[in-house]
């Protein structure tokens, strides 16, 4: 109760933000920034579990709809766009949609002004965008921070769509060409309702501990007022999707990064961590194998292998073993940091849950589920529960290939109440969410098709 006290009563003016060297930015927790919306942590907490169901929404309705997604971060069968690459339209029409926001914060200086920046991290998307003046007659929603200013600095340079064809991806029919002014206009749709409109920019972003400067492309965005809101607290969204080798304009894929490593901070944190390419600061203790999916580039797909519970293997059913058609467990899981709480098919998860209750020993079981949660222990006041520990192996069983989950990994504390932290859904692929990944330094490294974790690294 004190740490949550402490987290919530956290002055986030108090943020530390030390300077970092290339390639390495400060993360924090989303929930810190949003807190004050909310009387209290469960409050806070609920509101978290909402978003992420909405995500998982998402999730499911590309799977079920058996839609590609591009490099771009975009669905294949999207419709409603103009053939022509150069287009005398305004912004792209399209019924494309992507994943919700992220759950965790970075900060980017920008441009000679170096404009501190919050942008919202997500491994579930590929554009990276912010705010740009001059914006659109009141198309720009109120910001905390200043709001980047594209006419004020020196190395803003607007994408040239017909010198730089190959830099404005028209194929993923989010964005367009335009015949007039040779712009990369872009219509950028998230599943919660909200839209970013603009065009492909360049300017440079400051790493102070070594003063240099990388150039990437990104979303000048100068209409953000339709559909829902976006939060104040933030600039914009970057999109950490998993790198591809040609186009694609997430992070990874810009900086062409094999290597991508973070550290979530953890459910309480109140504290800065890293998110960094090239290089990792963490150790490689274990690993699981990264699994290329030519459906989902931009997802980061791990070959699961087996579940314990305690020492009890809990067993596969095909729907966890087929790999979309495939009876193969190979690519059957998702790391998402974006999802809170990870999710098994529905057969599986009865199973893995039914065994776990099993396995509790001497702390009370609440009769009726909370919400989501179908299997919540009571609280009792001055005694630290002792939970099952949950092991996942990658690839085969060996200590190698171990992720080892215990205590508020595998649980959440929720009014009063520690709740198994896994949840079921009617698909037929796993995912991993930063519940489960909170205080784990990962590694992704996508020339060895490796993900590595550091338990305790932040």
């Amino acid at each position: 109760m004190d740490a949550r006290n402490r987290f919530m009563s956290f002055d986030t003016t108090n943020l530390l933000d030390p300077p970092r060297p290339s390639y390495t930015f400060s993360i924090y927790n989303r929930a810190l920034f949003e807190k004050s919306k909310f009387k209290d942590y469960d409050s806070l907490l609920e509101s978290k579990l909402a978003r992420s169901q909405a995500r998982a929404n998402h999730f499911a309705s590309i799977l079920e709809n058996g839609n590609t997604i591009g490099a771009n971060g975009t669905l294949a069968r999207s419709h409603g766009i103009h053939e022509s690459k150069r287009d005398k339209g305004k912004v792209p029409k399209t019924t494309s949609v992507h994943l919700v926001e992220g759950e965790y914060v970075a900060t980017f200086t920008i441009g000679t002004e170096e404009t501190k920046s919050f942008l919202l991290i997500d491994t579930g998307s590929d554009l990276v965008w912010w705010q740009c003046k001059p914006c659109r007659p009141n198309k720009c929603y109120s910001q905390n921070n200043p709001i980047y200013d594209s006419t004020k600095s020196r190395t803003y340079r607007q994408l040239d769509c017909i010198v730089e064809t190959s830099s404005c991806q028209v194929s993923s029919k989010v964005y367009q060409c335009t015949e007039f002014g040779n712009q990369c206009l872009y219509d950028y749709k998230y599943v919660e309702g909200s839209i970013t409109k603009g065009w492909i920019a360049e300017d440079v972003i400051t790493f102070y501990l070594d003063l240099s400067r990388v150039r990437i492309l990104f979303g000048c965005g100068i209409d953000q007022t339709s559909g829902t809101q976006f939060n104040g607290e933030y600039s914009g969204i970057a999109g950490i999707g998993r790198r591809v080798l040609k186009g694609g304009y997430s992070l990874p894929s810009q900086f062409e990064a094999d290597i991508m490593a973070m550290c979530l901070p953890g459910t309480y944190s109140t504290k800065a961590s890293t998110i960094s390419f090239h290089t990792t600061p963490f150790k490689k203790k274990t690993s699981a194998g990264l699994v290329p999916n030519f459906r989902f580039p931009n997802f980061y797909f791990v070959n699961l292998y087996k579940i314990f519970i305690n020492d009890k293997e809990v067993p596969f059913f095909p729907s966890l073993s087929r790999n979309f058609g495939n009876y193969d467990m190979t690519g059957g899981c998702i790391v998402d940091t974006g999802t809170i709480m990870s999710r098994f098919p529905r057969d599986f998860h009865t199973v893995f849950r039914d065994t776990f209750r099993k396995e509790v020993r001497g702390i009370p079981m609440m009769e009726v589920p909370l919400g989501a949660f179908d299997t919540c222990y009571i609280e009792e006041p001055g005694v630290v529960p002792t939970f099952p520990v949950v092991k996942m192996y990658f690839g085969h069983q060996s200590p190698d290939n171990l992720l080892l989950l215990q205590q508020l990994r595998v649980v959440v504390h929720i009014r009063g109440l520690f709740c198994l932290a896994f949840l079921p859904w009617d698909q037929n692929v796993a995912i991993i969410g930063n519940h489960q990944l909170q205080g784990v330094g990962l590694t992704f490294d996508t020339g060895t098709d490796t993900l590595s974790f550091d338990l305790d690294a932040c």
